[in-house]
């Protein structure tokens, strides 16, 4: 009976987003609606997308339960999370004006302007679809917990994660179908429940902890310390976390892409000046919840397991509830993901080898499908991986942050050219790649004062982006361009030229 009440449960709120996707739908789109969404939405729509997108399902099970195991220092997810917000509200005019004016369809296209260059737009490209899958993958194992959970004891834990692949690459038909603007809609329903339900359910397990002795009086000493100088990770250790975390923010194709599916400038800005408060609150709230539930019995044995262990104590309905906050985060980030991976690979892999650009949404439709199945068959062949999946997300990471000196500096500088681009790009992945087989996430590198793989490739990375840049500055016409497109972002009316 347990059991049934909770996947029932996951049904019956699965039905409903599909519900209102369907609902949203305006039928078969070009390419750019596809990947846009029309460039319509407000700015409401953009900060719940950008928190469903954002905020994914393993924040409950990965990142709470490093906060359970490692104490304060997992909140420092926190602090980048809103330095990316703040980069948001920076970047929300020139990248929604370009994306108006050029008809621009995802983060690789944009740089491809630019740089006016093929090659920066497809080893881009190729970067942000090899960094996204493991997360497509980490949301697919994270559902198996769920699964497992709403059991009740009656399906094994591997089991439950084949379940929860079935049931997330099944929910991908819509995604493949509707595109960025069912996403977007579903978004609304999904953060609604997963934030706002998830913040209430939050509140509640906190004034259960201090009401029942648990306190930060009986967090663990060590909990309540972060790594310092003679940490054995390094003095840079932690700031190495949150920097990698703020400059890969907005290099993930399915965040990027939220900028340009809203209707100007001013409303990105609307949406990162409404998403900070409701980012900070939820954030620290569950964070706090995970820490003070260290005291918890069991806890301290399964920290991955933190949310559902602490619903437990509601009874099977709390325990459904909790279920459906993950599920829904979760659908929100692996259907972004896939729509921007898809929408990727066929404008930007495959798209970039021809002369014209491709206007019909199929080839992105093939290519979500494509990526759903090889993320499926490489989540349940890691089936078995059921704890400390927070790793992965360590590891992807360093490779995805190698984006940001050629998207930041490309986007606020003009010198940056398409040579610094593209030896920046690979020079930064290469050094990372190397240093994180040899040190491998978490580990950080001790001869670096504790810095990362993925630091250690920016430092390599933003000085061979400067140093080509300024050795071979670019052309007087290719300067001209540049000068061009940045003279666009001071006019107040855009019109589409691609």
């Amino acid at each position: 009976m347990n059991m049934a009440i909770g996947y029932g449960a996951i049904l019956l709120f699965t039905a409903l987003v599909v519900f209102v996707m369907s609902r949203g739908r305006r039928g078969d789109s070009s390419m750019s609606d596809y990947a846009t969404g029309g460039r319509s939405f407000n700015s409401w729509f953009g900060t719940m997308s950008f928190l469903n997108t954002w905020l994914a399902g393993t924040v409950f099970i990965a990142f709470a339960g490093l906060t359970a195991s490692a104490g304060v220092m997992g909140m420092y997810s926190l602090s980048y999370s809103l330095l990316s917000v703040v980069l948001m509200f920076f970047l929300g005019t020139p990248v929604n004006k370009w994306g108006r004016i050029h008809d621009l369809r995802t983060q690789a296209d944009l740089l491809g302007l630019r740089y006016n260059s093929r090659s920066v737009r497809i080893i881009a490209a190729i970067i942000g679809v090899l960094a996204s899958v493991p997360w497509v993958v980490l949301g697919m194992q994270s559902l198996g917990l769920v699964f497992s959970t709403l059991s009740f004891g009656q399906v094994s834990p591997y089991l439950a994660v084949m379940i929860g692949v079935l049931f997330i690459a099944a929910r991908q038909i819509w995604t493949v179908k509707l595109g960025t603007r069912g996403i977007i809609i579903s978004d609304m329903v999904q953060g609604l429940f997963a934030y706002g339900i998830g913040f209430l359910v939050i509140l509640g397990l906190l004034v259960w902890l201090f009401a029942n002795g648990h306190g930060f009086g009986a967090v663990a000493p060590q909990l309540l310390q972060l790594p310092g100088p003679d940490s054995p990770a390094g003095p840079l250790y932690l700031f190495s976390l949150i920097f990698t975390g703020m400059m890969g923010a907005w290099c993930w194709p399915d965040l990027f892409v939220r900028m340009f599916s809203v209707r100007s400038p001013r409303t990105v800005q609307k949406s990162a000046l409404q998403a900070a408060p409701l980012l900070f609150i939820f954030s620290a709230a569950l964070t706090t919840m995970s820490l003070l539930a260290s005291s918890v019995p069991g806890v301290s044995d399964a920290p991955d397991t933190v949310w559902f262990i602490m619903a437990g104590i509601g009874g099977v309905g709390l325990v459904a509830v909790a279920g459906i906050c993950v599920v829904a985060a979760t659908m929100g980030n692996v259907g972004a993901n896939l729509q921007a991976l898809g929408t990727q690979i066929a404008n930007d892999v495959v798209g970039a080898r021809g002369e014209e650009r491709i206007e019909s949404s199929k080839g992105a439709k093939i290519a979500v499908a494509a990526v759903t199945v090889v993320s499926a068959a490489v989540a349940l062949a890691t089936a078995n991986q059921v704890s400390g999946l927070v790793v992965i997300a360590f590891v992807s990471y360093q490779a995805i942050c190698q984006l940001a000196p050629t998207l930041l500096l490309g986007i606020f500088w003009r010198r940056g050219t398409a040579a610094a681009a593209n030896a920046a790009m690979v020079s930064g992945i290469l050094v990372a790649a190397v240093l994180e087989l040899i040190y491998p996430s978490p580990l950080s590198i001790p001869w670096l004062g504790g810095l990362t793989s993925g630091v250690a490739g920016l430092i390599v990375n933003l000085t061979v982006y400067l140093a080509v840049s300024l050795a071979k500055p670019a052309t007087q016409a290719e300067q001209e361009r540049v000068d061009s497109l940045f003279a666009d972002l001071k006019r107040e009316t855009v019109t589409i030229s691609r």
